[in-house]
C-alpha cells in the first residue's frame, strides 16, 4: 500500500481554497494528506472544513513548516512575486514542488527558480492545469499526421466579465509593480494565462529558446496599472505565429479557446472542458470530450513511480517570454472614455469594452492583433525580441 504523500499548501485563501478543496479529495483516495497550511492568518475551523477534524500544523513561516511537518511536497498558490523564494525555500530542503501559474513576476526569478530545483533535484510542476487535459496530446497527434494539412499559427481568444472588485481583492491585484516589486497582474500574465500557454503548448514551441519575437498591444478600460484587453503575437524561431486575443471586460463571458489553423482544416480546443472541435475538408464536423489528468495527481505519481511530470519549468520559458515582454513594455493605454461603458453587475458595477467579443474571436479566427483588424481604439504594436 503507498503511503500518502505528506504536503504543505501555502496559500489556503483565494484560489488556494481550490487547491485545498482538490488536497482534500486526493487525500480520501490516499494519495495525499495534508500536513501543514502556511497562511499569514491561520485557518479558522469553517475555513478548514473536513480538515478541522485532524487539523493540519500552521505557521506563517515556510521554511519551518516544511522542517516541522517533515513534508515531502508543497502546493503554493501565493501572491506572483512570492513564488521564486518560496519555491528555492522548498528545493534547499528537499520538498517538491506544484507552484501556481505563472510561474514567476521576472524572466530572472524564473531562471533562478528553474535552475535552483534542477540543481537541488526536486521536481517541480507548474499549475497550468490545461495542460493536463487529455485532448492535448490528441491534438498534437492530429495535427502531426496531417489530419488539418500544413500548420498555418494558432490562435486563441478569451472573453471573461470581471467586476471592478476583483481588481480590489488584494493589494497586488491589477498591478503592474508594486514599489520596486514586479507583479505583472494582467489579463494575458494571470486570470487568461492558460490561452497564451496552452497555445504555445499545442504548438509544441513552449520553451524559452522557441521565441524569436513577440508583439504585444496592451489597454486598459479598468482605471488599473496592468492591462485587461490585450493582444498578442509571438513568432517562434522556426516562423510559426501564435496570436492571443483577451478581454475582462466581454460584453457577454464566453469559455476561452484555443484555434490550431491548418490549411486544410482547423482544431479548436475548449480548453476549460476538455472539448475539440475537429473540422477539416471532407469530412463533416467531430467534437469529443475528453478526461483530465490532475497535477497534484501527477506530481504524487512522478515521486512515486517516475510517472512524466506534465507541466516542468521548461515546458513554461515561452510562456515567460511573454510575461517578460509585458512586464518590459510600455504602460497599457487607457481605453477612451467612449470605448466602453460601465453596468451593473453582481457586486458592483463592471466595465464593458463595446463590440469586444466579436474583435476578441475575428483575432483568433484571423491570427490578427486589435490594431490589424481596425478596432478603432488600438494602437500600433510593440514588439519585442528576447
Amino acid at each position: 500500500m503507498t503511503t500518502p504523500l505528506p504536503i504543505v499548501l501555502a496559500g489556503a485563501r483565494g484560489h488556494g481554497r481550490w487547491h485545498l478543496a482538490n488536497i482534500e479529495r486526493l487525500q480520501r483516495q490516499g494519495v495525499v494528506r495534508l500536513a501543514g497550511i502556511c497562511e499569514l492568518t491561520p485557518l479558522t475551523e469553517a475555513e478548514l472544513g473536513v480538515f478541522a477534524a485532524e487539523p493540519p500544523r500552521q505557521s506563517s513561516d515556510f521554511g519551518a513548516l516544511l522542517d516541522a511537518t517533515g513534508a515531502r511536497a508543497a502546493v503554493v498558490c501565493t501572491p506572483i512575486p512570492t513564488h521564486t523564494d518560496l519555491a528555492l525555500t522548498a528545493a534547499r530542503r528537499g520538498v517538491h514542488l506544484l507552484l501556481e501559474k505563472p510561474p514567476a513576476a521576472t524572466f530572472a526569478d524564473f531562471t533562478r527558480m528553474s535552475d535552483g530545483v534542477r540543481e537541488a533535484g526536486t521536481a517541480c510542476q507548474i499549475g497550468f492545469q490545461s495542460f493536463g487535459s487529455h485532448a492535448v496530446p490528441v491534438i498534437r497527434e492530429l495535427v502531426a499526421d496531417g489530419a488539418i494539412g500544413s500548420l498555418r499559427g494558432i490562435g486563441a481568444a478569451g472573453a471573461w466579465v470581471r467586476e471592478e472588485a476583483y481588481f480590489r481583492r488584494a493589494p497586488w491585484a491589477g498591478r503592474r509593480r508594486l514599489g520596486s516589486t514586479d507583479v505583472v497582474d494582467g489579463v494575458l500574465t494571470n486570470p487568461l494565462a492558460h490561452a497564451v500557454a496552452t497555445s504555445l503548448e499545442l504548438a509544441g514551441r513552449g520553451a524559452a529558446a522557441d521565441v524569436a519575437d513577440i508583439e504585444t498591444e496592451l489597454f486598459r478600460a479598468h482605471d488599473i496599472e496592468a492591462d485587461d484587453t490585450s493582444s498578442l503575437r509571438v513568432t517562434t524561431t522556426d516562423g510559426l505565429t501564435v496570436t492571443v486575443c483577451v478581454t475582462l471586460c466581454a460584453e457577454r463571458a464566453a469559455e476561452p479557446y484555443v484555434v490550431v489553423h491548418g490549411d486544410r482544416g482547423r482544431i479548436t480546443f475548449w480548453y476549460k472542458q476538455d472539448r475539440v472541435l475537429l473540422q477539416r475538408a471532407g469530412h463533416g464536423p467531430e467534437e469529443t470530450v475528453h478526461g483530465r489528468t490532475d497535477l497534484l495527481e501527477n506530481l504524487a505519481a512522478h515521486l512515486a513511480d517516475d510517472t512524466p511530470l506534465l507541466v516542468p519549468p521548461h515546458r513554461t520559458g515561452a510562456f515567460m517570454r511573454v510575461v517578460e515582454a509585458v512586464r518590459t513594455g510600455a504602460d497599457p493605454a487607457a481605453l477612451p472614455a467612449d470605448a466602453w461603458y460601465s453596468e451593473p453587475a453582481t457586486q458592483g458595477p463592471r466595465r464593458v469594452v463595446k463590440g469586444i467579443d466579436a474583435v476578441v474571436d475575428a483575432g483568433a479566427d484571423s491570427l490578427a492583433l486589435f490594431s490589424e483588424l481596425g478596432a478603432p481604439w488600438a494602437r500600433s504594436r510593440e514588439v519585442s525580441a528576447p
